[in-house]
């Protein structure tokens, strides 16, 4: 798996467009149950009012409920967006934490959006595990059937996968899902995991 992704997406990104780790921050809150695509779609406007921490700290509510009404659950993380502002400002000068602790204890993140701020922007060991990522891991045989929860098949990957290219494993995991091993039609035909895929050798001996 390694080596075929290494080959042929050297170069993994989160597909949310951001320039500051606040921005990411704001972006992958957003991003709970709903697509990047939609995501960057509405977060021009909200960036350019509330560029920083400082700026959105002082946003009601309902200003930030404008920009983002089309998005899912808009009324809870417009009120997530400025109490995270708000505690950025209060205990970390504005600046977004490194460590999973510090990020867990914001309003709106949880271990999964910890998890892609400390690998995006950090660069740490740390595998966050969407949909996309539980399903492909499943698909191909990377972690166990044992692995039932997001917890488990994030300790079962930083396990066998190393640490150094974690960062950029996620991102294989997420973009592989989201464009080649889709949930409703997995596209095989045109997948280069045959080989080592356990879903495709399940698929082939019942043919």
């Amino acid at each position: 798996m390694i080596e075929y992704f290494n080959e042929t997406m050297p170069v993994a990104e989160s597909e949310l467009n951001y320039s500051t780790p606040f921005e990411l921050l704001v972006a992958v809150i957003l991003s709970a149950q709903c697509t990047d695509k939609r995501i960057n779609q509405i977060t021009p406007a909200l960036f350019e009012k509330y560029p920083d921490a400082q700026k959105m700290s002082e946003a009601g509510e309902e200003d930030i409920f404008g920009f983002i009404r089309s998005v899912s659950y808009p009324n809870n993380k417009a009120k997530h967006l400025v109490g995270m502002a708000k505690m950025l400002v209060e205990k970390y000068g504005g600046e977004v934490p490194s460590t999973g602790e510090e990020l867990e204890k914001l309003p709106g993140v949880g271990r999964k959006t910890a998890n892609v701020i400390q690998a995006v922007i950090f660069q740490k060991a740390k595998m966050a595990v969407d949909t996309h990522v539980f399903r492909v891991s499943h698909r191909i045989g990377l972690v166990s059937s044992k692995c039932t929860t997001p917890l488990a098949v994030e300790k079962s990957l930083t396990k066998n996968i190393p640490l150094d290219i974690i960062p950029l494993a996620h991102h294989w995991l997420i973009l592989h899902g989201r464009y080649v091993c889709k949930s409703r039609n997995p596209q095989c035909e045109k997948c280069g995991l045959q080989s080592i895929c356990k879903h495709f050798s399940e698929k082939a001996l019942q043919m």
